[in-house]
């Protein structure tokens, strides 16, 4: 489902990632970890063409991403969902339409939206706030927003950047359950955190970024 087989990645002369090579399987929850300024982040970004590797092949739902030309990179996306750290989500509109924004970019019928959007909203317990702003929900609430988002046009891949950051012990787990609520329902969902908590216990696979490459794999 995701694989990465030599990649690197720099900026200028600051390496990030270097001869990183692992596979997420299909249907599989699995972590990345490491230190702040590991490359995590970066490695996300890779995987839905927000960059490019200098060198390396990466593999994508089958999709070989450094055969895809900038016009075919929207299709992958409408593939893999995004969950990031700061939330990202517009403070003027809706709960409802911020999950709906990606679905009118595609031009899809108003009754399909609200369908999916209904859908969705209730399979992370926020049916009852639809129509509030996002500034008066909590953050727990916030990033249940922003996985609706990332949810709604049922992704065969998720992507969490750091997503119980901003969050405390109690609204984490719970955030960290509905991960595996998705995963459950044949998601492919791949996390990244610091925070070893998160997995400690659970009996996924964990990647272990350092000095810019996977330096162990273990078992949460």
């Amino acid at each position: 489902m995701i694989q990465f087989s030599n990649v690197s990645k720099s900026y200028d002369e600051d390496v990030v990632l270097r001869d990183v090579s692992f596979a997420v399987e299909k249907g599989e929850l699995a972590y990345i970890t490491g230190p702040s300024g590991a490359g995590k982040t970066t490695l996300l970004k890779l995987i839905y063409c927000a960059e490019r590797p200098d060198k390396g092949q990466i593999v994508v739902s089958s999709w070989d991403t450094a055969k895809l030309k900038q016009s075919t990179i929207p299709y992958l996306r409408r593939n893999v969902g995004i969950v990031f750290q700061d939330f990202r989500l517009l403070y003027n509109k809706t709960v409802f339409d911020n999950v709906a924004l990606a679905l009118r970019i595609h031009d899809m019928p108003p009754k399909e939206i609200k369908g999916k959007v209904n859908d969705v909203l209730k399979e992370v317990k926020l049916a009852h706030k639809a129509e509030i702003l996002p500034q008066h929900l909590s953050g727990g609430e916030q990033q249940r927003v922003v996985i609706a988002r990332a949810m709604v046009s049922r992704p065969t891949v998720l992507l969490a950047d750091e997503p119980t950051g901003n969050l405390d012990a109690e609204t984490s787990k719970t955030i960290t359950n509905l991960f595996r609520e998705i995963n459950a329902r044949g998601t492919t969902v791949l996390i990244a955190t610091h925070n070893d908590s998160l997995f400690h216990g659970t009996g996924r696979r964990v990647f272990h970024l350092k000095d810019t490459h996977i330096e162990k794999e273990t078992i949460g």
